[in-house]
């Protein structure tokens, strides 16, 4: 008889998961065991983190989501890490993903995905953990996914009072131009976050 991991394939979901978490329904899902065992292997594995002091992250619920988060314990090391002069740029990724945020709010996630081409997960971490990003609630209809908005951070950030400060966007170009203003958009963002 095949001896199964489960806490190990629980751990597993959850970090692919990200921020988004998942409920104890799509964990029993994905396993194909019942709810009532489900909860227990969370349970088991919250305590495995809570015991063992070598470990630095926990598992968290909210609003019915468990996700995998770091032990409070550790905010002062990771507020030095998001602070650090070293982390202040960002990724093209990760400018591309704020510009479409800015400009189509709110957004979920699948729409940026569908805009850049590309996976946004860890772009949308980076800007959530730069405060640059945040939930602003749930889109209408199935799985009600996470919308998307800039922050005050971001206007800050940016020398912004408001959204409509932003640069308007051209309403009808060819790609060449398209590409050139992005890149010209990219770089001024850029050279904002480096100053």
């Amino acid at each position: 008889m095949e001896i199964v991991n489960w806490k190990g394939i629980v751990e597993s979901l959850l970090f692919a998961a990200g921020d988004e978490g998942l409920s104890i329904k799509q964990i029993s899902q994905v396993l194909e065991i019942e709810e009532a065992y489900t909860q227990e292997i969370l349970l088991q594995l919250t305590e495995d983190y809570s015991n063992d002091l070598d470990r630095g992250i926990t598992i968290v619920q909210f609003a019915g989501s468990y996700q995998l988060a770091t032990k409070k314990e550790n905010s002062a090391y990771l507020k030095k890490l998001v602070d650090s002069p070293t982390t202040t740029t960002l990724s093209q990724a990760a400018l591309e993903t704020l510009a479409i945020i800015s400009y189509k709010q709110p957004i979920t996630r699948a729409e940026i995905e569908e805009i850049r081409g590309v996976k946004t997960e860890r772009p949308i971490h980076t800007l959530a953990a730069k405060a640059l990003i945040k939930e602003v609630g749930r889109a209408e209809g199935t799985g009600r996914a996470i919308l998307y908005g800039t922050t005050k951070e971001f206007l800050d950030y940016f020398g912004l009072r408001s959204l409509d400060e932003l640069p308007p966007l051209p309403e009808k170009v060819d790609e060449d131009y398209i590409q050139e203003e992005a890149d010209l958009f990219f770089e001024k963002f850029q050279e904002t976050i480096d100053s």
